[in-house]
Parts: structure tokens; C-alpha cells; sequence
């Protein structure tokens, strides 16, 4: 299996592609089921706890992540552009529980939106993940805080592509 690899270019996007012993149509249903998507998305030990899911455009994908020490995190998804089974475009954000834009709990300067492609291709069986990831709306200190993240953000997709291919072992 290969590993998350990343490419970054300063100051525009972050790129990270796996490839998945998976056919293109599991891995999209994988990506795209609210049901699915509970079983593995976010990063590893993390948990979904809540989750809907209108994956159209104009749609929203509002989740709840209960990280290993008990924290919950909500987070967006308003998706722009849906090709299926080929690519996905979304806006990306932090936000409460019902939905309102929030900043990263962790993280004050951290992008308020993200910009996110995600493609889905196949060879012989087998399924290549790559999401584009760039800040939307940014002010200059979000843009360098985003910069300046890209290993952070590596590890965190790693442990969340991780989580993806177990699932897929299992998943139908």
C-alpha cells in the first residue's frame, strides 16, 4: 500500500494523495454516505458522533468529531461542485453546533474556510484519493498559520486515509 504522499506549494495549497485496494465506486460511497462516514472519517481516534449529510450542490455535510480526551469539534462541509464518482468541491469551516462559522479551537488564526477538491480516480481496481486543500477568504496571518501547518495537516490526513482503508477492508 502506498503511503500519503504531499506537495505543497508556499502560500497557495496543500496536496495529499493515497491510493486505496479499493474499485473508485466503494471509495465514493465510502466518501459520500453519511452512514460510511461515520465509521471512519477524522483524524485517528477520533470519533463521528453526529453527522448530516446533504451532498448536493448548495448541500451541507454538518459533523461532530469527539476527539480521544472527550472534546467535541464541529465542523462544515458546503459543498460547490459534485461529479460523481469523480470529484468532489466543498468549503470547509470550523463551526458550532448549529452550524454558524467558528474559528479552529485550537488554533485562533487558523482559516476560517478551506477551499477542498478531492478526486477520485482508478487504475486496475484500485482507487487514488488527492484533495486539494488552499484557504478561502483568508487574511494574511490565516495564510501564513496555514503556511506553516502543512505537516500538521500531512499527519492528520495520514491518520484519517489510515482510518479510510481499514474501513474499505470491511466496507461494501
Amino acid at each position: 500500500m502506498a503511503k500519503a504522499k504531499s506537495i505543497s506549494t508556499e502560500g497557495t495549497e496543500f496536496v495529499i494523495s493515497r491510493e486505496f485496494n479499493a474499485p473508485r465506486e466503494l471509495v465514493w460511497k465510502a466518501w459520500t454516505d453519511r452512514d460510511h462516514l461515520m465509521e471512519w472519517f477524522g483524524p485517528k481516534g477520533f470519533k463521528m458522533e453526529v453527522a448530516t449529510l446533504d451532498l448536493r450542490p448548495g448541500g451541507i455535510f454538518h459533523y461532530c468529531l469527539v476527539t480521544p480526551d472527550g472534546n467535541k469539534m464541529w465542523g462544515k462541509f458546503v459543498y460547490r461542485e459534485i461529479v460523481a464518482p469523480e470529484k468532489i468541491v466543498l468549503i470547509n469551516s470550523f463551526s458550532d453546533e448549529n452550524g454558524n462559522l467558528t474559528r479552529h479551537p485550537m488554533s485562533p488564526t487558523w482559516p476560517q474556510e478551506m477551499l477542498s477538491t478531492t478526486t477520485f480516480t482508478e487504475e486496475n481496481g484500485r482507487t487514488t484519493i488527492t484533495l486539494h486543500w488552499a484557504t478561502w477568504n483568508a487574511t494574511e496571518e490565516e495564510q501564513k498559520t496555514f503556511d506553516t501547518s502543512h505537516d500538521g495537516m500531512r499527519q492528520g490526513w495520514t491518520g484519517t486515509f489510515d482510518q479510510l482503508e481499514e474501513y474499505l477492508k470491511t466496507a461494501q
